[in-house]
């Protein structure tokens, strides 16, 4: 066999076998809607990847939440689901990540951008739900989760500890906290003991 055909073939076997670890469509709207309550999944818009493994939406919502499916490059399991009221806020941090900005770069554009006024945040406050496992109790490819962890945060954007009376960490269990006070990602994070 010409070593052209024979590399060419290879290189199918493999872009196969990749995509083949890739969950379905169908298995990570599944899995990406179980960090959402019950009565707000069916309804909740899904971003996902597609079969080349390019960030899409996956499904159009009806409802007020935003679900996040697994990374498939990532290690272990996190899917995250958030009202769409925090979407300019996320798509704004993908936005900067893609172009390669850290940590510190990302805040500190979002913040500058939410006290001009050109990042719209939440006026409320506005709930994110984090479910995460490790990569052993995930398969994805039939959709199933096992030993799950579900943290709550809700952004509260400029509050503070004196104007919410939150902890500025943890002192308890469960404990709710403040995280990034008197900013535009002051949050109340509430962390669950783990089981």
């Amino acid at each position: 066999m010409n070593p052209f055909c024979l590399s060419f073939f290879a290189l199918m076997l493999f872009l196969q076998a990749e995509a083949q670890q890739l969950p379905s469509k169908a298995m990570q709207i599944k899995t990406a809607v179980m960090a959402a309550p019950e009565d707000l999944r069916d309804g909740a818009l899904v971003y996902g990847y597609d079969t080349r493994g390019n960030w899409t939406v996956l499904r159009e919502g009806s409802n007020d939440m935003v679900c996040i499916a697994d990374d498939p490059n990532a290690e272990g399991f996190s899917v995250a689901c958030y009202h769409k009221q925090l979407e300019p806020f996320m798509e704004r941090g993908r936005e900067l990540k893609k172009e390669g900005k850290n940590f510190k770069e990302i805040f500190d554009t979002r913040e500058a951008e939410a006290k001009a006024g050109t990042l719209q945040m939440p006026k409320d406050g506005a709930t994110l739900y984090s479910l995460s496992a490790a990569a052993e109790d995930y398969d994805g490819m039939n959709g199933e989760v096992k030993n799950t962890y579900l943290r709550y945060v809700v952004y509260i954007p400029w509050a503070t500890q004196e104007s919410t009376g939150l902890a500025l960490k943890p002192e308890a269990p469960g404990m709710p906290w403040i995280m990034d006070p008197g900013t535009h990602r002051a949050h109340i994070m509430i962390n669950p003991p783990k089981e």
